[in-house]
């Protein structure tokens, strides 16, 4: 399968959960346990709406409702409405695919991928999806049903009923891929130019053909909850990923330069002359300069204001020394362990920012910083953030173990703490047992914003542009396993 998958919500305990309702639609309560939840055995159909048994509420008779007012979503219209509240951003061009469990469809996993330019892909691209979904965590999280989502505003010039002809057969390839696995896709709603359709739905009076418009006004059941919970949408998924992806072009001569310069000092260092500890620490040391530097600079809570404030406090010769040596999985893993308490918001920042230093020839060495990024904001809870910084990451490089490993685990509700647990058990054994080297003197010496103008290793492009990548695999067979 093509693309990445992005999954996300909000909600520190997914409190919003949909459920059957006898008219059209889902319902949901927020911060209920997730133990509550009952999944039927795997094949075993849902009971139909109309069918399903309600209290005096509209809750489903046999799991009783808690004590806490329900979210009832009750048609295609309340779904649109409340996709960018369970992602946390608006979904661009976008198919979204939400895993929902029990006879009151409480919601569980949620896949976001691009959708694909040519359908032609379209077959094996929607086969691939729906086994992730279903199948990407095991038997005890497989859904009952799905709700999909296909999201794409038309090109300059087109109308939106265009957008939602065009992908109804992408829509068709979704629900039979689900049905083939025994998850029906219970509803399938397109959005468009600022209006939804469904594809499930054939009366005129509820799904118009001609689409109706989304709600707007923030009234939407919600957005009315959302907005009591303090959570907002955070613009749309373009905003998010604009924080990762590379710097301007003309910036490339000066970085990629410098990567050179790096490259030929450290990766013979590295894989030649058997020195990659002393690398690891040197690594680490620059790093946590650059930490410093940052953490005694506040940037402005705007985000573009905030990136371009960091960008110039890091050189780009310090830049790529750190990429490079974060090509190591050693040295990677041990970077991971800066996801908590003070630690946490300058380690961001400055994954940020050397995520934004990966560009031209050396575009693939994005998915250590990018995944070390979405690691961070995962441990820290922000689930929006941290599955579009995965999603990058396996853009970058799609066999990236790590990065694959944390998304799925996000994709499908899986709690950080095991992993955060891991790291500082592993930190605080490291720091009893090893003896610790002195760290370099001269880390993160770099004048802000402009490039470092200490003498550097000469060394000619390698040839043909190929730059060397020093990530090394598990020495078991291959494959990286989080603790």
């Amino acid at each position: 399968m093509t693309g990445h998958i992005d999954s996300a919500s909000p909600f520190p305990s997914d409190p919003f959960h949909p459920s059957d309702s006898p008219t059209h639609g889902l319902s949901g309560l927020p911060r209920e346990p997730r133990a509550r939840g009952r999944s039927q055995a795997p094949g075993r159909p849902l009971p139909s709406r109309d069918a399903l048994p309600t209290d005096s509420a509209g809750a489903p008779a046999e799991e009783p409702a808690g004590t806490e007012p329900q979210v009832v979503l009750r048609s295609p219209a309340d779904l649109a409405d409340a996709l960018p509240y369970l992602l946390g951003f608006h979904p661009d061009d976008s198919v979204v695919l939400i895993g929902l469990h029990g006879s009151r469809g409480r919601f569980g996993a949620r896949l976001r991928v691009d959708i694909p330019a040519d359908p032609a892909g379209w077959p094996p691209f929607a086969t691939g999806l729906a086994d992730d979904l279903v199948n990407g965590a095991g038997p005890a999280r497989r859904p009952d049903a799905v709700a999909l989502f296909l999201c794409q505003d038309p090109a300059p010039g087109k109308s939106p009923t265009g957008v939602m002809e065009r992908l109804r057969p992408l829509a068709q390839y979704l629900r039979r891929a689900c049905g083939a696995l025994d998850v029906p896709v219970i509803e399938a709603v397109c959005v468009a130019g600022g209006h939804w359709w469904s594809y499930t739905c054939g009366s005129a009076a509820c799904c118009p053909p001609g689409g109706a418009p989304l709600n707007r006004d923030g009234t939407s059941v919600m957005a009315a909850t959302a907005a009591y919970a303090g959570i907002q949408v955070r613009g749309s998924l373009r905003d998010l990923q604009s924080r990762l992806i590379p710097l301007s072009a003309e910036l490339l001569p000066a970085q990629q330069g410098a990567f050179d310069d790096a490259s030929a000092e450290l990766v013979p260092r590295m894989l030649v002359h058997g020195d990659t500890h002393t690398v690891q620490e040197e690594t680490l040391a620059l790093a946590s300069a650059a930490m410093d530097r940052l953490r005694a600079a506040p940037a402005p809570d705007e985000a573009g204001a905030g990136d371009r404030h960091d960008d110039a406090l890091l050189g780009d010769d310090e830049a790529a020394t750190i990429i490079l040596g974060l090509q190591d999985r050693d040295t990677r893993d041990r970077a991971a362990e800066w996801m908590e308490g003070d630690e946490a918001p300058p380690a961001l920042r400055l994954w940020r920012a050397l995520s934004r230093r990966c560009l031209g020839a050396y575009a693939g060495h994005a998915a250590a910083p990018l995944t070390l990024a979405g690691w961070v904001a995962w441990a820290t809870g922000d689930e929006p953030a941290a599955r579009v910084a995965f999603g990058l990451a396996l853009e970058a490089d799609s066999e990236y173990t790590f990065a694959r490993l944390l998304h799925q685990a996000c994709n499908h509700g899986l709690d950080p703490e095991p992993l955060r647990n891991c790291l500082r058990e592993e930190r605080v054994s490291r720091t009893a047992k090893a003896v610790r080297r002195p760290r370099s003197t001269g880390a993160g010496t770099a004048p802000k914003g402009r490039r470092d103008r200490s003498p550097r290793p000469t060394a000619s492009t390698r040839p043909g542009g190929v730059r060397p990548r020093t990530r090394r695999s598990n020495r078991t067979g291959g494959e990286e396993t989080p603790c």
